[in-house]
């Protein structure tokens, strides 16, 4: 259900994504919108209109303890923010070029795809301290797709360890089905069609990795991480490819095709805009 690739990137490579994602928090002042991501699957903050509408933008999502009970920021910007998605790879000159490189086009190829479109991308910092955990999860459930699963590009761009929050998945469990689906729901809200799963805890193995490896997540395979409990970071930039060929991209998932987000092929898109 997964497969690591070590050295996808070279070290310099990664320092000017980390620097483009440093870059980001600093956009962030009184006005930005204060939208919190929580890894609580049921969390109602997962609904919102900011959180629906950000496909085709780059948009800021915090960490439950950076915000105080007023919304105001109580940490420095720079280690307040759980992610920013989820246009990068079509919005932002230096993730676009990582994207739709060649690298990532062999893996494509290599995967057997035939029409291959990114749908969404997230830089994810994992900060020291306030971090948090990402519970059990399958990707489909959010990015459901049919016959074909979709596959998740998790690329380190600093070590992730035990300590600061790397990945931990269920091997095997990618054969198991889909077990949850988020859906839109008619009114414009997101629900789950059925209670979150338990996963034992014995079914899960770490998967540390060093800076520039990237994990090749299959979209049904279970997987979760940890709080950073270290006072390293554990930044990494992650985007979700799906087939378009004789494949069906669920028309209720939160995020759908637009005419500002289109799912272009992968294999025809420059790396320039």
């Amino acid at each position: 259900g997964f497969a690591v690739l070590e050295d996808f990137l070279r070290p310099a490579e990664c320092d000017e994504l980390v620097a483009a994602g440093i870059e980001l928090t600093k956009q962030i002042h009184d006005g930005t919108h204060r939208s919190v991501f929580s890894a609580n699957l049921e969390n109602p903050a997962t609904k919102d209109k900011y959180f629906l509408e950000s496909s085709d933008k780059i948009r800021y999502f915090f960490e439950t303890n950076a915000l105080d009970e007023k919304g105001e920021l109580k940490v420095d910007p720079s280690v307040s923010l759980n992610k920013v998605g989820h246009a990068l790879h079509l919005l932002h000159p230096i993730f676009r070029c990582y994207t739709y490189s060649d690298r990532v086009k062999a893996v494509c190829q290599q995967l057997g795809f035939t029409e291959p479109a990114v749908v969404q991308s997230m830089y994810i910092y994992k900060n020291p301290g306030i971090g948090g955990e990402v519970k059990p999860h399958q990707d489909i459930t959010y990015l459901h797709t049919d016959p074909v699963a979709p596959i998740g590009f998790w690329i380190a761009l600093q070590d992730a360890t035990i300590q600061n929050g790397c990945l931990w998945i269920s091997q095997g469990s990618h054969k198991s089905g889909v077990h949850r689906r988020m859906k839109r729901t008619l009114e414009g809200t997101l629900d789950y069609d059925r209670p979150a799963p338990i996963y034992p805890q014995s079914s899960f193995t770490p998967v540390p990795v060093s800076k520039g490896s990237c994990i090749l997540l299959h979209g049904n395979v279970v997987h979760k991480s940890a709080h950073n409990s270290s006072d390293k970071s554990r930044h990494a930039y992650t985007f979700h490819i799906i087939e378009r060929k004789d494949n069906n991209f669920s028309q209720d998932n939160w995020l759908q095709e637009g005419k500002e987000a289109p799912f272009v092929n992968i294999y025809t898109t420059s790396q320039i805009e």
